[in-house]
């Protein structure tokens, strides 16, 4: 999501023309994103990646109770 949502806010800046320019955004919207995780990831000390789904959210709550 992060990713799209920064790539979008490139090329809306950018305008860029043909499919060079365009894979050019693309690819940093993409290299954004994977700073910002790995910055996080660093921040808590895990792995913030999931093989869960997001539509069986009851599965994502991994929170430890008790």
């Amino acid at each position: 999501m992060l990713a799209e949502a920064t790539t979008t806010r490139i090329s809306q800046n950018e305008q860029p023309k043909g499919l060079e320019e365009n894979k050019q955004v693309a690819h940093r919207g993409g290299t954004a994103a994977r700073r910002a995780r790995e910055n996080v990831e660093e921040a808590i000390g895990e792995s913030i990646i999931s093989p869960l789904n997001a539509s069986n959210k009851k599965q994502l709550n991994t929170s430890k109770k008790g």
